[in-house]
């Protein structure tokens, strides 16, 4: 052994020397992954042929390996960090020499490339990286970020410690429009410092809270973080669980678990979202806070009045507070009530499938006891008892195709069960109503004429509705019988949006607001994954950045906001009418929808396009797509280095070194908590997308292999992560703020400043620990 330790340990530190190296040589660290693959390979290799690495393995000849394994112990969890007196047997860490597992390498990193770059199942979701990338730089350098902090400082100055406050407000809006660390402390950085240290801010508040306002990109959706942890989390946690099952004698995950062993992202930017949440709540708590113990510290601001028009409290509570909640209070208690629901009476052809038992209990031996084990003995005897009852009935009832006066039969039932009130339509003049009632409190005493002709279309809309449209009601008749309620209805909202552009608040926040409810309610939703809700973003970026660009300049943006129009009208007929043209028989009113699709489709793409020139012609686009090209290229060209890297670590047995030692502690949370340890520390010197792409593979299949949630364990590995890129000294956010401060603005000012926040995301990692339903909670109520 060479200087006292194992050759798979020496493999390790040269792999990690040699990374450490590449990266603080100063090459960009998308090309120093990649050679420092290269080289500690060579080194290692080296050192192999001079006999100079040597492993101690486990002698499997030997008799007290033989008997341990007749035991009953898989082969698999037999480790010499378990088992340290058994038997060994020097061997070389290249078994077959590294000619062959350079052989091996050049195989493996050709097809792991293929399947995770190039034209793998996870290539979909990478490419929401791309179009997440887009849409954060087109709003940055749009100088919406700009707007929304001037607007926030406007609301929030005149508090203590307002301007804080109103940083971490615009740091959770780019966070959730942005996903990019860097970019957002950046940003912030430029335009919020040099304002709060000429109102006598604390340089130590205004920096802490910068830098972790900052970092809120790392966990509020859409998180490129998570978009990559969770590419990743769902073939590790199903890789893991099939591996636990069969180690337990069980013939897959399915049947040991009871249900499938997937996570996808749209269910973690679920999990994320409420965490999230809960550190913006923390940070604006504290520097609330800090303002009433030191106001001198975070004194309030009194900045320029925003232009509206004044309004009593009176007024201010009813149509703000009161009229919305009776609105949305009274559609929810009658949705409870039946009275509003959906009216879909479609009917499946086929009859149900006969109910199975909760588990599958046509297992051997070893694998009920581990069911046992894992479910409990009362889920167990529960699943006994349902498939005794599904066996004397005959066995699980097929689906079987059903008659005619079957399906007539059913689609009866539900028309005769169905609700008085289309939820759907409800819902639509709801958003419309609360559109009315807003205007009518940004300006009242303004005249309410078409706001009352409006309101008097909502309540025909819904008489109509009451009266004429039923489940049987076809998308065509509906729209002919509420057109006279929903011409009266859009008529008042004309107004209502003047009115509303008068408020500089609704008028700065509300277009990134919509833009971004639209894309995370698409995937939080279940209605879309998180593709498809990334080029909503891109799109909706491009022309709202547009549309800011021509009103800078006095230009006419009506061209961007009717092809905002047009692709509302193409999701709602999408939604709405059968667009399947090539059937034998297609009614008129679907080929008229189809017609009316395809135009909304076409205007709605050359809005885009014009939305594009719009910003070349400006000087604004080609920043922004250099600047993306530049992100995402840097991104899969660390995917292709870290492949390369793990296909090192791999091929001397470095992998597996490291996972039968966290595999030989009993406790999963003790493993847990090393793993946590080590990310932590690791990303003082590592940015997230290496240990993402580097760490997780390798300590992956051990931490999803156990019975911990994957959705608590990928929120809480993004949070550590956040969490580490806070502390100093080596906190990368720490250095992107250093980068932008003034002269007058110390290091020593950035670390005591974000010491607070440092605590705060602690104490937010021992609140998810100690309550992981902070992170399942929400999965749980909206599903998949």
């Amino acid at each position: 052994m060479f200087l006292g330790l194992d050759g798979v340990e020496i493999g390790l530190i040269i792999v990690f020397l040699c990374l450490f190296g590449a990266i603080l040589s100063g090459f960009p660290v998308a090309f120093a992954i990649g050679g420092a693959a290269i080289i500690s390979f060579g080194i290692i290799a080296s050192l192999d042929s001079a006999g100079l690495l040597i492993h101690q393995a486990i002698d499997t000849s030997s008799d007290a390996y033989r008997a341990i394994v007749s035991t009953g112990v898989a082969a698999d969890a037999i480790s010499i960090f378990r088992y340290p007196d058994l038997p060994r047997e020097a061997v070389s860490v290249f078994p077959g020499g590294w000619e062959q597992a350079v052989d091996r390498n050049l195989s493996f990193i050709v097809n792991r490339i293929n399947e995770r770059v190039l034209a793998g199942a996870s290539i979909e979701t990478l490419l929401a990286v791309l179009m997440f990338v887009l849409m954060g730089i087109t709003l940055e350098r749009s100088k919406i970020a700009n707007d929304l902090l001037t607007t926030m400082a406007k609301v929030f100055g005149p508090l203590p410690g307002g301007l804080a406050v109103s940083i971490v407000v615009v740091g959770a809006f780019l966070a959730a429009s942005t996903g990019i660390v860097g970019a957002t402390v950046v940003t912030m950085g430029l335009l919020a410092l040099p304002t709060m240290l000429r109102n006598n801010y604390s340089p130590e508040l205004a920096t802490g809270v910068i830098a972790a306002s900052g970092t809120l990109g790392q966990i509020i959706p859409p998180s490129i973080v998570i978009v990559l942890l969770g590419t990743l989390a769902g073939d590790l946690y199903s890789a893991a669980q099939e591996e636990r099952a069969q180690l337990l004698g069980c013939s897959d995950a399915l049947t040991y678990l009871g249900e499938p062993a997937v996570v996808s992202v749209g269910t973690l930017f679920q999990a994320a979202l409420v965490p999230g949440i809960l550190l913006a709540v923390l940070y604006g708590a504290y520097a609330l806070g800090y303002a009433l113990l030191n106001p001198s510290k975070a004194p309030p601001v009194a900045m320029d009045a925003g232009s509206g028009e004044p309004r009593s409290r009176g007024e201010a509570l009813t149509w703000f507070l009161f009229v919305p909640v009776l609105l949305i209070g009274g559609t929810i208690f009658l949705s409870s009530m039946n009275v509003i629901g959906s009216q879909n009476v479609t009917v499946d052809t086929f009859s149900d499938a006969g109910k199975t038992a909760s588990l599958r209990t046509n297992v051997d031996p070893q694998c009920q006891a581990a069911m046992i084990d894992l479910h409990g003995q009362e889920a167990w005897d529960t699943a006994i008892a349902q498939q005794a009852a599904i066996d004397e009935a005959g066995g699980v009832e097929q689906s079987r195709k059903l008659s005619a006066e079957e399906i007539a039969a059913a689609r009866a039932e539900k028309v005769a069960n169905a609700p008085i009130l289309s939820g759907s339509i409800v819902t639509a003049f709801l958003l419309l109503s609360l559109v009315l009632t807003t205007a009518r409190g940004v300006s009242p005493s303004g005249n309410p004429r078409d706001l009352l002709i409006g309101g008097a279309g909502v309540v025909l809309a819904l008489l109509v509705d009451a009266a004429f449209i039923n489940p049987l009601t076809t998308p065509g008749q509906t729209i002919l019988l509420l057109a006279i309620p929903l011409a009266m209805v859009l008529y008042g909202c004309r107004s209502a949006a003047g009115m509303l552009a008068q408020n500089e608040l609704l008028r700065v926040v509300f277009p990134p607001l919509v833009l971004i409810v639209a894309v995370l309610g698409s995937i939080l939703g279940g209605i879309t994954n998180p593709t498809p809700a990334a080029a909503l973003g891109a799109g909706g970026a491009l022309m709202l950045a547009a549309y800011r660009r021509l009103a800078e300049d006095e230009g006419k943006g009506k061209i961007i906001i009717w092809a905002t129009f047009a692709i509302i009208i193409m999701i709602l007929v999408g939604v709405n009418f059968d667009l399947r043209v090539h059937q034998e028989h297609v009614a008129v009113e679907n080929w008229i929808g189809y017609l009316v699709a395809q135009a909304t489709y076409l205007y709605a793409m050359f809005g885009i396009f014009y939305a594009c020139y719009v910003l070349f012609a400006k000087g604004v686009l080609k920043p922004v797509v250099r600047e993306t090209a530049k992100v995402t290229s840097m991104v899969f060209t660390i995917l292709i280095g870290s492949q390369l890297l793990n296909l090192v670590v791999i091929s001397f047995g470095g992998e597996h070194y490291i996972q039968q030692f966290l595999r030989s502690y009993d406790s999963e949370i003790t493993v847990f908590l090393i793993v946590m340890l080590v990310l932590f520390v690791l990303g003082f010197v590592l940015d997230f997308l290496e240990i993402i792409y580097i760490v997780i593979p390798i300590v992956g299949p051990v931490i999803y292999g156990g019975t911990m949630d994957p959705k608590w364990v990928t929120i809480m590995i993004a949070v550590n992560l956040q969490t580490s890129f806070l502390t100093p000294p080596f906190g990368f956010a720490l250095f992107y703020l250093r980068g932008v401060a003034p002269k007058e603005v110390t290091t020593g000012h950035i670390y005591r400043g974000v010491i607070p926040f440092v605590l705060i995301q602690v104490a937010g990692l021992g609140l998810l620990w100690l309550f992981p339903s902070v992170v399942t909670i929400l999965p749980s109520l909206i599903g998949n």
